[in-house]
């Protein structure tokens, strides 16, 4: 295995984990049947977000959060989104851009829940 080293690798991480998603007892409702994800617009713009995080290339311009805070998701969401993840950049990839989007993709996931549950009132 070898590290995320472009474009093409980005894509085949973000492919790979909502591939992942899709098939999840936990996430695929969420995705598709509450929020009716359209892949089509929504897989580039997450090759773009990561590729920012990962490749530095500032192409990703919007706000994620606000779109999250409408789900219907808790702590176990969270948990299972960063397991799926996890899983599909160990499979995939491994060197200093693979533990950068472990890290990175933890973080986004603990401000996430912890933004949510504070707008929410469940601290």
């Amino acid at each position: 295995m070898r590290d995320i080293q472009n474009k093409k690798d980005v894509i085949r991480l973000v492919d790979s984990f909502y591939d992942k998603v899709n098939n999840d007892d936990i996430l695929s409702p969420i995705f598709n049947d509450f929020a009716k994800v359209h892949w089509e617009s929504h897989l580039p713009r997450m090759y773009e977000f990561w590729s920012s995080i990962l490749l530095g290339t500032e192409s990703y311009s919007g706000r994620p959060f606000p779109k999250h805070l409408a789900l219907p998701i808790g702590e176990e969401h969270f948990e299972r989104w960063l397991e799926l993840f996890h899983q599909t950049l160990s499979d995939k990839f491994e060197g200093p851009l693979a533990k950068e989007a472990e890290s990175r993709s933890s973080n986004i996931a603990e401000i996430f829940s912890f933004k949510i549950k504070s707008i929410k009132g469940n601290l």
